[in-house]
């Protein structure tokens, strides 16, 4: 293993031309959508709004047919969901917010700027041409594409699929991720400490972040120490999923049997990350299928998923965005990065003028779950940098 630290960006940049996206795709309906990765662009078949209609309530006119403080006749009532007539000559007609423009049209008075005379109406005031009218096609057009291949589909997408009058879309198939726990030091909860033993964090975390990420769970269990579970485990892994997550060891120790395994059955990197929280993360593949090699504690464990693996995951499942969104705050604390990017957690809170303004946990220990727990960001620190109250930097959300 070379003793260089390798940038974290050169890294992720290296993993990524390494990623080759799912082929596999399938179509689902928009109840079974959320979450997934859109296999090929959404075009709308019609126009939203499909019609010229009234943004208000009040009444349709022929904006040079009328003036200010003279009455006219009401001659038709159109509500939402109905077609009006075409508009009379000399008339009005009372609207309501989404209906269709009547031929004839090509305003609408607010009901705000009208009062009653007996069965005809009076106006107060007039709009300018076209006002309070949303065209046909004001939000989206026919043919036009509404949301691009490679998108996660949120809640609010389903809403604009739906609106377009779509049902099923295709998706690209979730992978399949399995998480393998590895050391005779964990223990599954509840079970019982021993000198020495500690509770396997990392397999719950994991597996949660991966979930997060639209994508399904292997859980290989808790492998035991042996050549011979190592390999039948990795086996398993590389037959049934499509990338293989380990934790801890996999770089030194002669009770790790995970790196002989791996390079018997595929081939091991190991690079030396210029990253604080971890510093040492493998990548390789098994029969093919491609093995992240994270580092045990829990803390880097979260943080190397989030900056390194996640990029890797999301563009092997066909996402067009695989890098967390950068976000910008102002820093309410003090901190010296030292010789590796420093990942800190944080959290976030609007000030009263808007700003963005991130406090740092006291303890920023690798070995300090509650840490990331009590977090909802993750600020990024490059080396070297001196931070101070006040300086603008840069976050993720988590």
């Amino acid at each position: 293993m070379s003793k260089t630290l390798h940038p974290v960006d050169e890294v992720v940049d290296e993993l990524l031309t390494r990623a080759r996206a799912t082929q596999q795709i399938m179509t689902v309906s928009l109840g079974d959508a959320l979450g997934k990765y859109i296999a090929q662009d959404i075009r709308s078949p019609v126009f939203v709004p499909p019609a010229t209609n009234s943004a208000m309530d009040g009444y349709a006119v022929l904006l040079d047919s009328i003036s200010v403080g003279e009455t006219y006749e009401i001659s038709d009532r159109i509500p939402a969901g109905s077609v009006g007539k075409t508009l009379a000559p000399g008339t009005v007609a009372r609207i309501f917010t989404g209906a269709p423009m009547p031929e004839g049209a090509d305003s609408v008075v607010i009901q705000e700027d009208t009062s009653l005379d007996g069965d005809k109406v009076r106006f107060n005031e007039l709009p300018v041409l076209g006002e309070n009218v949303r065209p046909k096609g004001q939000d989206i057009s026919k043919d036009d594409i509404v949301l691009e291949a490679g998108h996660r589909l949120r809640s609010q997408d389903l809403g604009l699929i739906a609106s377009v009058g779509i049902s099923e879309v295709q998706v690209f198939k979730p992978l399949t991720i399995s998480i393998m726990s590895t050391g005779d030091e964990l223990v599954e909860p509840p079970g019982e400490l021993r000198p020495g033993q500690i509770y396997n964090s990392n397999r719950y975390a994991l597996a949660g972040l991966v979930r997060g990420l639209g994508m399904e769970v292997l859980d290989l269990g808790l492998v035991a120490d042996t050549p011979e579970a190592t390999r039948d485990a990795l086996k398993r892994g590389a037959l049934e999923s499509d990338c293989i997550l380990s934790t801890g060891g996999i770089s030194v120790g002669e009770e790790d049997y995970v790196r002989e395994a791996v390079e018997s059955l595929g081939s091991l990197d190991i690079w030396r990350l210029a990253i604080k929280p971890g510093k040492p993360l493998a990548f390789g593949n098994v029969d093919g299928t491609p093995l992240f090699g994270l580092p045990g504690n829990p803390v880097s464990t979260f943080v190397t998923f989030v900056v390194i693996a996640s990029p890797y995951l999301v563009a092997a499942q066909g996402g067009s965005m695989p890098r967390p969104r950068v976000h910008h705050g102002i820093a309410d604390f003090e901190f010296k990065a030292g010789g590796r990017r420093e990942y800190l957690r944080v959290r976030v809170a609007a000030s009263e003028t808007g700003e963005m303004r991130l406090t740092m946990f006291e303890n920023q220990g690798s070995g300090i779950m509650s840490s990331v727990s009590w977090a909802d960001a993750l600020a990024e620190a490059e080396i070297g940098q001196q931070i101070t109250p006040g300086d603008k930097i840069k976050y993720y959300l988590i």
